[in-house]
């Protein structure tokens, strides 16, 4: 899309001076001094307009000049400020004058000229930089992203014409419903992986510009392969398009994609751009990364690939907080064990209640975690059905050494070894409360709890056929009892945990298996 400005010469006409045509002001090139003065007419601003509640504020994305008021206008070394009087009648067209000290044609010698909207009133001669808004969602802020300008243009005393182009890129957004969804009215649409230079946004949220139909203005720049572009909040989940190549987002073009919105993921039905300038684009798999980062870098799972993508991001920053926001299902998945020797992993992992199935390999350490830092908190979580051998001699449902905190967890399933097994941990120099298991442990060396403990455990149970809780107390505090269906039932073991629970924000409740699990504390939100 391009703005269009003509600039006629005679504009004495405008100024009630004498009506006649450039041709005959004067019989050859030169003109007389301080008597044509440069009036700039701008049409042809006439484009694919957008859907939109209220008039338009700004001349920009749909060539509509009403609402700007004035244009920098530079000639020579001299910028001055030129009034827009837009076309009662069509507002693709304006008038651009300046009253008092305006520029004047000398000759009919060609001149070189330069314009720009918007401009910094503190400095007018300086073009500024593109900076788009990060909150694009109100149309007002949507339309005052965009930047304007012709640069070093010759204009010509009888064909006196003047092309201004966007120095901003436009993207739209069409989404449909796809697998899963009946409807996408209600979703969030943003822009992601963003360059922050000149002080731009990482993260652009959309103009929802009608119906389905989402819009933004960015700085130009490159989006590299592989990284979320295309981010869409619906239904609970958050979905990203990640580009198989680098998208070059120049000004002036406008990039449209088609996205069908899959419960699995998008799917990009195709991607063109238009009406600005076609610079070309790309369609794929749009994918579901299962997670999303806060602004303390700490990640919300919803899904395997989210879980291993926090894993992974963990194998460099042991600090990393992670909180499940949905059952997690590990089937055919490899995992890695997180928190090295030293220093451990020191963040917060909470489960909030949440369920981990499909836990089932053979490793040298089969655990979740390997070492827990003191200040490393695991709570809120359950291991559900897991089969679980370790090749090197134990093996561990939750850590293999935890010096920090373990609050709330369960492990059910099967656990076996070379040689020492245990459920929630191998080793235990910190605090265990309120914890159980109910399975399968190979019995030698086996703890149902701990294998070795030499701190607090307190208010655990367990179930199966583990003989003991914990294999060797060595100096600890060992609250932990069997649940053997006669004596002591799972509800006893529900409310000896909660008591320990009182401040937490989950405590547990028997489920319709008859084992028990977790429910937020309702006096505790």
């Amino acid at each position: 899309m391009r703005h269009r400005l003509f600039i006629p010469a005679a504009t004495a006409l405008l100024f009630a001076l004498a009506a006649c045509t450039q041709d005959e002001l004067a019989g050859d090139n030169r003109l007389s001094e301080g008597e044509y003065p440069v009036v700039i007419r701008a049409t042809g601003l006439s484009v694919e307009a957008t859907p939109q509640a209220a008039p338009s504020t700004r001349a920009t994305v749909d060539g509509d000049w009403q609402g700007v008021q004035t244009v920098a206008l530079k000639m020579g070394d001299a910028v001055k400020e030129y009034t827009v009087t837009p076309n009662s009648a069509d507002n693709t067209k304006a008038t651009l004058s300046r009253e008092n000290d305006p520029y004047y044609w000398t000759s009919r010698d060609p001149i070189t000229v330069s314009a720009w909207w918007p401009f910094n009133k503190a400095d007018i001669t300086q073009m500024p930089a593109v900076k788009v808004a990060e909150d694009q969602s109100k149309l007002a802020d949507f339309q005052n992203s965009d930047f304007i300008s012709a640069e070093n243009r010759k204009v010509e005393f009888n064909n006196p014409t003047l092309e201004f182009t966007h120095r901003t890129a436009r993207v739209t957004i069409e989404l449909k419903p796809g697998t899963g969804f009946t409807s996408v009215a209600g979703a969030t649409v943003s822009l992601v992986s963003l360059s922050a230079d000149n002080g731009n946004p990482t993260a652009i949220k959309t103009y929802n510009a009608s119906g389905n139909t989402y819009e933004a203005l960015t700085a130009p720049q490159t989006v590299a392969a592989g990284k979320p572009f295309v981010k869409v909040e619906l239904g609970g989940g958050t979905f990203y398009f990640r580009p198989q190549n680098n998208v070059v987002l120049e000004a002036g073009s406008r990039y449209k994609y088609t996205v069908k919105v899959n419960t699995t993921g998008l799917t990009l039905e195709g991607c063109t751009i238009g009406e600005w300038f076609d610079g070309g684009g790309e369609s794929g798999e749009a994918e579901d990364l299962g997670y999303s980062i806060q602004d303390d870098g700490s990640y919300m799972v919803y899904n395997a690939d989210g879980l291993l993508a926090w894993n992974k991001a963990a194998q460099k920053d042991e600090s990393i907080n992670c909180t499940l926001t949905a059952d997690i299902d590990l089937t055919g998945k490899e995992w890695t064990q997180v928190g090295t020797w030293p220093p451990g992993y020191s963040g917060i992992f909470n489960g909030q209640g949440h369920r981990i199935t499909g836990l089932n390999f053979s490793a040298a350490t089969t655990e979740l975690f390997g070492l827990l830092n003191e200040r490393g908190v695991i709570k809120n979580l359950q291991l559900i059905d897991v089969n679980l051998y370790g090749s090197s001699g134990h093996a561990a449902g939750i850590v293999e050494e935890n010096n920090g905190q373990i609050i709330a967890c369960s492990v059910t399933g099967k656990i076996s070894a070379y040689g020492r097994t245990s459920s929630i941990a191998d080793l235990n120099y910190g605090s265990i409360t309120a914890c159980w298991f109910n399975g399968t442990l190979e019995e030698y060396e086996s703890g149902a709890i701990v294998r070795h403990n030499y701190a607090y455990i307190t208010s655990c149970y367990w179930g199966g056929n583990a003989g003991q809780g914990v294999f060797s107390n060595l100096g600890g505090k060992v609250d932990a009892t069997k649940v053997d269906g006669a004596t002591v039932k799972w509800q006893a073991a529900v409310d000896g945990m909660n008591t320990a629970l009182t401040n937490n924000d989950y405590q547990w409740a028997l489920g319709t298996g008859g084992l028990p699990v977790l429910k937020r504390n309702n006096n505790n939100p």
